[in-house]
């Protein structure tokens, strides 16, 4: 993962041959509750998508998420070590409900960064809560409950995201966040959030 220095970045990954990497309800479930141990003790979640076969995070990191810790002899930031024993330790429970070996999910999650000078942070924000109505798996964003967007529109009271924070940090208002979640984003401004 590239992470250079602090900012709003959207951080995903995959399934290895873009295969599923959550096969029901429990599994989902299962990567959240890893996503509480290891990447909210590091950093501030602002969004977060988990889709069949992908997961997206719109994540404030801080100077504690990129504090050097020791993982298996080698330093690495704490944000990417949390992300590095999640993605792992998810990969072994599945391989082992699943009766399979090998990489559960592509090599490294990526990391952009999308705060600073252009600031794509909100279209991150729009797009993570988008993706299963752009996917064809629901029609409105608030029918998926794998995402955040139920928490910001108070149809659900989650305690993995810091709401308080992503509306300051990115400005958001209840309202922005129905209407503009709503408006599919073009093509030339998703790529700016990869």
């Amino acid at each position: 993962m590239n992470i250079h220095g602090t900012g709003i970045y959207h951080i995903y990954n995959r399934g290895n041959n873009q295969q599923k990497i959550f096969f029901n309800d429990e599994n989902y479930f299962y990567f959240l509750r890893k996503c509480h141990t290891y990447l909210k003790p590091v950093c501030d979640i602002l969004a977060w998508c988990l889709m069949p076969n992908h997961f997206h995070f719109l994540i404030d990191v801080t100077e504690k998420s990129i504090k050097l810790v020791k993982c298996g002899g080698i330093e690495m930031t704490a944000i990417t070590t949390g992300f590095r024993l999640l993605q792992s330790s998810y990969a072994k429970g599945i391989n082992k409900q699943e009766n399979r070996t090998g990489n559960l999910f592509q090599q490294k999650a990526k990391a952009k960064i999308v705060s600073g000078e252009d600031n794509y942070a909100d279209t991150a924000f729009h797009y993570i809560h988008q993706n299963p109505v752009t996917s064809n798996l629901v029609s409105n964003p608030e029918d998926w409950q794998y995402s955040s967007f139920m928490d910001f529109v108070s149809l659900r009271n989650g305690t993995l995201c810091n709401k308080e924070k992503a509306i300051e940090l990115l400005n958001l208002s209840f309202q922005d966040i129905k209407i503009n979640t709503g408006i599919i984003i073009s093509e030339e401004k998703v790529k700016n959030i990869y």
